[in-house]
């Protein structure tokens, strides 16, 4: 099953017919408009060769490499949290207990309709005035992690719903606890089985980096901004950090999609057959110790 189809209905044909002619549209749209665009800008003399020049030199992409690389960092270190997370609070909504199902629903809930724009100006303005002064990273990327738990939890919780209920009494029938079963049987076929949607929203957080110009941290677009005051050649730094925008993130979605594609092919049953003797092994030794 692919992650979509976890997460969302499969489209009739009626949804499928008309997701390609509105797919259609835009794209016939988008063309229209970046041909307008690029006569605008050759009018204007924006794609004369000397105002393009200076981005064939190293110098000039140095600079812009090490904005790329702190936004890189800070996404990295983002999603790491925010997947750490999304686990607790996908693992507290699941629970049986009220007091912890609550607090977790709670957060999602919540951290789901509050603005990351929102968040940041709080942590920048908001926890100064309690004495809480974040360094410069941690004031970009708490709020990410922050606002991106939320949606990794839900993204698990689908994963982890969507499992055949046989897989948690397989664990339980051979002696593992529910916290075995869900660690070592059901959590990593669901982890298996989104790791193209747990891609493809990190490549949301790695554009939500972006939100870094207003703590002033250096990331890439912050970069490109004090570039284009320096160097006054505004729409040709904006479109350079543009197109490196838009080549790691298609590399990142095309990763996503070739993920899915394999495991759309590779046989299922080889891997719950691992995972049931590897529980097996761990219901032994705890048989043992009882």
């Amino acid at each position: 099953m692919s992650a979509s189809r976890v997460l969302f209905d499969e489209p009739g044909p009626i949804a499928r017919r008309r997701m390609r002619i509105a797919t259609i549209v835009v794209a016939i749209v988008t063309a229209g408009l970046l041909v307008l665009a690029v006569r605008r800008f050759a009018d204007h003399g924006q794609l004369d060769a000397d105002k393009w020049r200076p981005y064939t030199t190293w110098p000039m992409w140095r600079y812009l490499l090490e904005g790329l690389w702190a936004t890189v960092r800070a996404a990295a270190v983002a999603t790491v949290l925010s997947v750490l997370g999304g686990i607790v609070l996908a693992m507290g909504r699941l629970s049986r207990r009220r007091w912890v199902r609550w607090p977790a629903t709670a957060y999602i809930e919540v951290m789901r309709t509050v603005p990351v724009l929102l968040l940041v100006y709080l942590v920048l303005f908001g926890l100064p005035h309690y004495g809480v002064d974040l360094p410069l990273f941690w004031k970009l990327v708490a709020p990410l992690s922050v606002s991106s738990a939320a949606i990794f939890a839900e993204i698990f919780r689908a994963g982890i719903l969507s499992l055949d209920r046989g897989q948690r009494e397989a664990g339980l029938a051979i002696g593992l606890s529910d916290a075995q079963t869900m660690r070592i049987i059901v959590l990593p076929q669901a982890v298996r089985r989104l790791l193209p949607s747990l891609i493809s929203q990190s490549v949301g957080l790695l554009k939500d980096t972006s939100l870094g110009f207003i703590v002033s941290y250096t990331e890439l677009l912050y970069s490109g901004r004090i570039l284009a005051s320096y160097n006054r050649l505004l729409i040709q730094t904006y479109i350079v950090i543009a197109l490196v925008y838009i080549v790691i993130n298609a590399s990142l979605s095309k990763f996503a999609r070739t993920l899915e594609a394999r495991q759309g092919v590779r046989p299922a049953g080889r891997r719950n057959l691992r995972t049931l003797v590897r529980g097996r092994a761990v219901g032994d030794r705890v048989s043992r110790r009882s």
